[in-house]
C-alpha cells in the first residue's frame, strides 16, 4: 500500500468515528521505533496534579518547556515525526493525566505526507472532542501550524507546504468554538516579510532554534499563566497604543544614558533586569537591542514632573521624561511589560498621574513590623507608582522610634506589645534611603499630643505639661537634626487640647527648620500651613488649605473583595484630579488588634489588592463622589471599566504576588438576584418563600453583582450598599447559579461579616456563621459554618484573630454537580443599633470561588 492510500485510510478511520468521539485503534507497525520508545515511556510516568502538557511532533519535542517557562507542572509529550493519527493513538495516556491544560501543535508531517488540510483538521477535531468528553476540566489550546522556509533547501516535502499551512490554520481558527478549544495563532509572529519562516529562528527551514522558542514562550505565556494577551499595566497608562513587533529583552546589551543625572535610575533598572536574568551594561553606545533613558520634553496637561513617554519596538526601548522621577515611572511600566522576562510587546505610551500625592500608611506603633517586611511593601508601592510612604511610629501601645537623648521611650517595659520592637537610627536611615532611591517621599509620624500613653509611661507626665512639652521639643530637634526629613507628620487627633499653644509651638519649631508639617483632621488646632490629612467625612474643606484624603480608605475596615470595589469607585478629595488644595490621598492600615505574626497584617488586611486599586484610582483620577461599596450594575460602560481593571488586577496577582498574600478572585461576573424585604418581627429564624418555594418562580426585587455583597454598611448612609432603603427586622435572600464542568469539590470563600481589625469584635458562636442566623445552601444542602477556634470569645483587642475572616482561614470545600448549581443565601437582620461601638452592624455576605 503506497503512502497516499495509507494516509487516506487512516484519515477515513478517524473521520468515521468522529460523530461518536471514539478513538480508532492503530497497529504498532505504523509507528517508528522512536515513537514507540517515547510513547511507552510516557505510559510508565505517574500523572501529577494540575499538569500542563505540550503535545506534538519534533518541533514540540525539541524544547525544554518546563525550564523555558520555569514551571515544573509542564510536561513535554512531543514525539519527533509524529502525525495527527499518532496523537490520536496515544491520546488515552494524555486523558489519564486529566491535565489542567494541553497545548497541541500537530499537522506539518501530515501535510508532508500529502494529507489534505481538511482531513488533518478532522483528526484534530476528534482529539478535541475526545478530550472534552473524557476530561472536561482540561483546557485545550490548539496552536496554528508554524510557517516554513525553503531557504536552506532541506525538508522539501515540508517547506513547500505554505499554502496548505494557511488553509489548515484557517480551518482550526474557524472551528474553535464548535470543538471546545482555544485557537492560538503563533504562525504570524514567526513570518518574515514574504510570509515564510523568519530565517533567524531556524537553521533548516522547519525546526526552531533557541530564539524561536523564546518567541514561542512569549506568545504562549498568557495562556500558560491565564493572563490577558498583552501585558496588563497598573495603573493603566493614560495613552497607550499597541503596535506590531516585540523588543527582545533577552538580547539587550545596554542601558543607554545620555544624561549623567539618570545614572541612579539606570542602575536601578539594571538590578531589576538581573532579577529577570537579563544582564546589561550602562553606557551610551546604543549597540544592538538597547534601552535608552533620557530627559526631554513630554507635553501633558497635569503633573508634568512625573510624566513620561515610553516607546517599544524591535530595536530599542526609549523612556523620555521631564525629570528623573518621570523616567523612573517609565521604568516601572517597562518592568510590567516584561512580565515573561523575555520580551515586551511593541507600544507607544504617554503617561502622567492625576494626583501628586499617592500614599500608603502603616501603623507600626501598635504592631511592630520588621524593616524587611516594610521594604516588601515599599517594593509593591514602587512597581505601581505610589510615591508617599507614611510610617506611624508612636502610639499608646508603644513608642517605636529610638531617641538617643531619651532611651526610656523605647524601654521594653514601657511597651504593651512587641516589647523590644524598635527602629534604630540605622533602620530609619535605611528605610528613608530605600524610599528615596525609588522616588518615594518618606513621611514619619510622631503623634503629638494624642496617642501618647507610651510617652506618659516613660516620663510620668503629659505632653502638654511644661515638662512634657520641653521633652517633645528635644525629641523633634533630635529627629530633624539627625535625619533632615522633608516631611514630618505630627498627628494631633483624638485628644483634648489643654494647651492651645502646644501644636502651634511644635509646628513653628519644625517649619523653622524647613520641615513640611502634616496633621490629622478632624484634630487639634493645626496651623494654616499644615497639610491636613482627612480621616472623617465631617470636615468642611477650605480652599486656602492643603489636604490629603484618607476618608474611608482604611483597609483594616474592609474585606479584600469590598476594598477593590470601594476604592475603585472612589473620587479622591472629591476631585477628578489634584489641584493646589487637594494634593491626593493615602490608603491606611490601622491594625489596632494584636497579631500573632507580623505577616498577619498583610494576610488579614487587603493590603495588596487595596494598594493596586488605589494605585489605579490615584493615578487615573476620576471616580464617583459618592462612597459606593458595590460593583456598578446599571451602566454597561461603568461595569466594563471595573471588569477591565479586575482583569488587570488578577494578572498582576498571578505575575507579582504568587508568594504574597493577595486574597482576591474574579467577582465582576457573579450576579445575584435579591428577594425581599420580608418582615421578620425580630425572629431571625423565621422562614420565608425563598426557602420553601422554587426560587425561579419568585420575582426578584433587585439584583447585585459581586463576591461580597453589602446590603447595609455600618457607616450607612455615608457608604452606599445594594439596598436603597435598608429596614431593620427584615430578611432578604440572595440567589445565584454557578457552573461546574464536572462533578467536583471546590473551595469557596464564605462569610457573613468582615470583622474589622480595629474593633474589639467578638468571635462567632459555635455552630453559627454570625449572630444574625445567616445561612447558605448549595443545591438545597445547608453549608455548615467552620469550627471556630475562638468560638464565642468576647471582644478583646489583645486576642489575635485567627480564623474569623475568610481571607485568613481555609476555604469551605463544597460538592458541586456537573452543570448549573443553585446557591441560596439567607440574610436576616434585627436592629441596626450596635450593642457597643466595637460591634457595628455590617449587613453583608461573601460567597466566591476561592482563587488559591
Amino acid at each position: 500500500m503506497n503512502k497516499f492510500w495509507l494516509t487516506s485510510l487512516l484519515c477515513w478511520l478517524a473521520v468515521s468515528v468522529l460523530a461518536q468521539a471514539k478513538l480508532p485503534q492503530y497497529p504498532d507497525s505504523l509507528f517508528s521505533t522512536y515513537y514507540q520508545q517515547r510513547a511507552t515511556h510516557f505510559k510508565t510516568l505517574p500523572p501529577k496534579e494540575n499538569d500542563i502538557i505540550f503535545l506534538g511532533n519534533s518541533i514540540t519535542d525539541g524544547a525544554e518547556w518546563s525550564e523555558l517557562f520555569g514551571d515544573p507542572r509542564i510536561l513535554n509529550r512531543g514525539i519527533s515525526g509524529d502525525r495527527s493519527f499518532g496523537v490520536i493513538a496515544r491520546l488515552g495516556e494524555i486523558i489519564r493525566h486529566k491535565p489542567a491544560k494541553v497545548f497541541l501543535l500537530i499537522g506539518i508531517n501530515d501535510l508532508a505526507a500529502n494529507t489534505t488540510p481538511d482531513s488533518i483538521a478532522r483528526n484534530i477535531f476528534l482529539i478535541a472532542d475526545q478530550l472534552h468528553q473524557q476530561t472536561p476540566v482540561t483546557k485545550l489550546f490548539v496552536q496554528s501550524i508554524l510557517p516554513v522556509t525553503d531557504i536552506y533547501k532541506k525538508f522539501g516535502s515540508h517547506t513547500s507546504r505554505s499554502p496548505q499551512i494557511l488553509q489548515l490554520n484557517e480551518l482550526l481558527k474557524q472551528n474553535e468554538a464548535r470543538h471546545y478549544y482555544t485557537f492560538v495563532n503563533i504562525h504570524d509572529a514567526f513570518c518574515d516579510a514574504d510570509g515564510k519562516l523568519n530565517a533567524q529562528f531556524t537553521n533548516d527551514g522547519l525546526h526552531q532554534k533557541g530564539e524561536g522558542y523564546l518567541l514561542w514562550k512569549h506568545l504562549l505565556y498568557p495562556h500558560i499563566k491565564d493572563l490577558r494577551p498583552k501585558a496588563s499595566a497598573i495603573p493603566q497608562p493614560r495613552q497607550l497604543q499597541w503596535e506590531k513587533g516585540f523588543f527582545p529583552a533577552y538580547k539587550c546589551y545596554t542601558i543607554d544614558i545620555r544624561n549623567k543625572s539618570l545614572k541612579t535610575e539606570a542602575e536601578y533598572l539594571q538590578k531589576e533586569l538581573i532579577k529577570k536574568n537579563i544582564r546589561v551594561g550602562i553606557d551610551s553606545s546604543g549597540v544592538g537591542p538597547f534601552i535608552a533613558l533620557d530627559l526631554g520634553h513630554v507635553n501633558v496637561p497635569d503633573q508634568k514632573d512625573e510624566a513620561y513617554h515610553l516607546q517599544v519596538n524591535a530595536r530599542r526601548v526609549s523612556i523620555v521624561a521631564n525629570s528623573e522621577h518621570g523616567v523612573f515611572n517609565g521604568i516601572q511600566t517597562l518592568i510590567q511589560l516584561l512580565r515573561d522576562d523575555t520580551m515586551a510587546d511593541a507600544c507607544d505610551i504617554t503617561d502622567w498621574p492625576a494626583f501628586p500625592w499617592r500614599g500608603y500608611m502603616v501603623d507600626v506603633g501598635r504592631n511592630f513590623q520588621s524593616v524587611q517586611l516594610l521594604e516588601q511593601q515599599i517594593d509593591a508601592m514602587t512597581l505601581f507608582k505610589l510615591n508617599v510612604f507614611h510610617l506611624h511610629l508612636t502610639e499608646d501601645i508603644a513608642w517605636r522610634l529610638a531617641i538617643r537623648k531619651y532611651p526610656e521611650l523605647t524601654d521594653p517595659q514601657n511597651m504593651q506589645r512587641d516589647q523590644g520592637g524598635v527602629y534604630t537610627e540605622a533602620d530609619i536611615r535605611n528605610l528613608a534611603d530605600y524610599c528615596a532611591a525609588r522616588h518615594i517621599a518618606f513621611v514619619p509620624e510622631i503623634d503629638i499630643p494624642g496617642h501618647s500613653a507610651a510617652f506618659k509611661r516613660a516620663f510620668h507626665t503629659d505632653m502638654q505639661s511644661p515638662a512634657g512639652a520641653k521633652i517633645v521639643e528635644d525629641i523633634l530637634n533630635e529627629i530633624v537634626d539627625t535625619y533632615h526629613f522633608r516631611f514630618l507628620h505630627i498627628g494631633g487627633d483624638e485628644v483634648k487640647i489643654t494647651d492651645t499653644t502646644f501644636l502651634p509651638r511644635m509646628t513653628s519649631l519644625l517649619t523653622s527648620k524647613g520641615i513640611k508639617v502634616i496633621g490629622w483632621q478632624p484634630g487639634g488646632n493645626l496651623t494654616k500651613g499644615t497639610i491636613r490629612q482627612l480621616w472623617s467625612a465631617n470636615v468642611q474643606l477650605d480652599p486656602e488649605l492643603k489636604y490629603v484624603d484618607s476618608r474611608h480608605l482604611y483597609l483594616n475596615h474592609m474585606d479584600p473583595l469590598e476594598s477593590v470595589v470601594t476604592i475603585f469607585n472612589r473620587q479622591l478629595c472629591n476631585r477628578p484630579k489634584g489641584d493646589k488644595s487637594s494634593l491626593g490621598a493615602e490608603i491606611c492600615v490601622w491594625n489596632d488588634r494584636a497579631v500573632d505574626d507580623e505577616r498577619d497584617i498583610l494576610r488579614m488586611n487587603p493590603v495588596y489588592p487595596g494598594m493596586l486599586a488605589f494605585a489605579e484610582r490615584s493615578w487615573q483620577g476620576g471616580g464617583k463622589q459618592e462612597w459606593i461599596a458595590m460593583i456598578p450594575d446599571g451602566s454597561p460602560s461603568e461595569h466594563a471599566a471595573f471588569a477591565d481593571f479586575e482583569d488587570r488586577l488578577l494578572d498582576q496577582k498571578k505575575v507579582y504576588f504568587r508568594d504574597l498574600p493577595f486574597t482576591y478572585t474574579r467577582q465582576s461576573e457573579q450576579k445575584w438576584n435579591l428577594y425581599g424585604p420580608y418582615p421578620n418581627d425580630g425572629d431571625l429564624a423565621k422562614i420565608f418563600p425563598p426557602e420553601t418555594e422554587r426560587i425561579d418562580q419568585l420575582k426578584p426585587a433587585s439584583s447585585a453583582i459581586g463576591g461580597t455583597i453589602i446590603l447595609r454598611h455600618w457607616w450607612y448612609p455615608a457608604i452606599k450598599g445594594v439596598l436603597d432603603n435598608p429596614r431593620p427586622n427584615t430578611t432578604w435572600y440572595a440567589s445565584t447559579l454557578i457552573w461546574s464542568d464536572a462533578d467536583d469539590e471546590r473551595p469557596f470563600w464564605i462569610s457573613f461579616d468582615d470583622i474589622s481589625r480595629s474593633h474589639a469584635t467578638a468571635s462567632p458562636g459555635a455552630g453559627t456563621w454570625d449572630e444574625r442566623k445567616s445561612a447558605l445552601w448549595v443545591n438545597d444542602t445547608l453549608i455548615p459554618p467552620p469550627l471556630w477556634k475562638h468560638a464565642g470569645k468576647k471582644s478583646d483587642l489583645e486576642l489575635p484573630l485567627i480564623d474569623e475572616g475568610y481571607a485568613y482561614r481555609k476555604p469551605t470545600v463544597i460538592k458541586l454537580k456537573k452543570g448549573w448549581n443553585k446557591v441560596l443565601v439567607k440574610l436576616p437582620v434585627g436592629g441596626f443599633t450596635a450593642g457597643d461601638w466595637n460591634n457595628p452592624v455590617k449587613w453583608m455576605f461573601t460567597f466566591a470561588p476561592a482563587n488559591l
